[in-house]
């Protein structure tokens, strides 16, 4: 059995057993726990779970999204990625640009009635076509504010300059590796309304030692089902391509959650991903003539021996 993935099977019998019950934005209701943390061994595998399958393509596309700055969906769409959808669509029909069919049942839960989920998906699928094919539409509907990508590569200041947090740290990484200041945060409160949805994942701060680069990510809301299984991955690839580019090897990943929580309607879930045993972690290709982080591409970066458990489906709580 892998031991990393050992940890995050830890986290989800930890908050089944010891979590209470929380009422949450969503209207789904959780489990939920406050604070957590998990380390992965970058050096034993890459931590992509194996008891159910992870799409290593979304993972990827999303986390070059994230450092080409970019904040609308249409490079998500265009790499065949619909993680970031919901939050813009929900925008779309609240407009009054929208004269489609009444979506003022829009929400997650509706989706269980059968009726409502094909016309959402019609409209869904329309949203999408006209996101990858009009400029116009996808300027307007297609961003999601100064989410992530905005805030590490061009956070605004109060003088209206802007600072590319990740290009610095990674410059800071080559020239200071012992600083403890290799930081980048996607918090940024004043920008906050201007959010699609505020960064779960907040803070993230490297470490050098021994000629290995580790990662320690501080994520304010955590959806333990979901959404961290990504953000373990996610982070480990960002640190796999900083190393890469820094010359360095891998050391750990270390997660901090805030709000750890699951989901009522992932309960299930989670119970029949614990039943399953999980398997032998894959490893990370990465292209040697990419030297810089910022010239990666999908192509650059592939998983080599993953061979998981099935998928496990669950509803995204928008």
């Amino acid at each position: 059995m892998s031991q990393n993935e050992r940890v995050y099977l830890n986290l989800c019998e930890y908050v089944l057993k010891h979590g209470t019950k929380k009422e949450d934005r969503t209207g789904t209701g959780t489990i939920s726990c406050f604070g957590y943390q998990m380390r992965f061994n970058l050096q034993e595998g890459f931590p992509l779970l194996t008891t159910k399958r992870i799409p290593f393509r979304l993972i990827a596309s999303e986390l070059l999204w994230f450092i080409k700055g970019d904040t609308n969906i249409r490079f998500l769409l265009q790499h065949n990625n619909n993680i970031w959808n919901e939050w813009a669509f929900e925008n779309w029909v609240e407009s009054d640009q929208y004269d489609g069919p009444n979506m003022d049942d829009f929400g997650r839960r509706s989706l269980e009635d059968p009726e409502f989920k094909k016309l959402y998906d019609n409209e869904m699928e329309q949203f999408k076509k006209r996101i990858l094919e009009e400029d116009d539409f996808a300027k307007e509907f297609g961003e999601l504010g100064n989410v992530y990508g905005k805030q590490w590569r061009s956070w605004k200041t109060t003088k209206g300059e802007t600072i590319d947090q990740l290009s610095d740290v990674i410059e800071t990484i080559k020239t200071n590796p012992s600083s403890r200041r290799l930081i980048v945060t996607a918090w940024n409160p004043e920008d906050i309304p201007s959010m699609a949805l505020p960064p779960c994942h907040s803070l993230f701060q490297f470490y050098v030692s021994d000629g290995k680069l580790s990662c320690q990510l501080y994520q304010r809301s955590a959806d333990i089902f979901l959404g961290i299984p990504f953000n373990i991955a996610g982070y480990s690839l960002l640190t796999h391509l900083i190393a890469h580019e820094c010359g360095l090897e891998v050391g750990e990943f270390i997660h901090t959650l805030g709000d750890a929580h699951i989901y009522m309607n992932h309960i299930d879930q989670i119970k029949t991903q614990l039943s399953r045993q999980p398997k032998t972690l894959p490893t990370l290709w990465l292209n040697e003539e990419v030297s810089s982080v910022f010239d990666f591409e999908m192509k650059d970066m592939k998983i080599d021996g993953y061979e998981p458990h099935p998928t496990i489906k669950a509803p995204v709580a928008v």
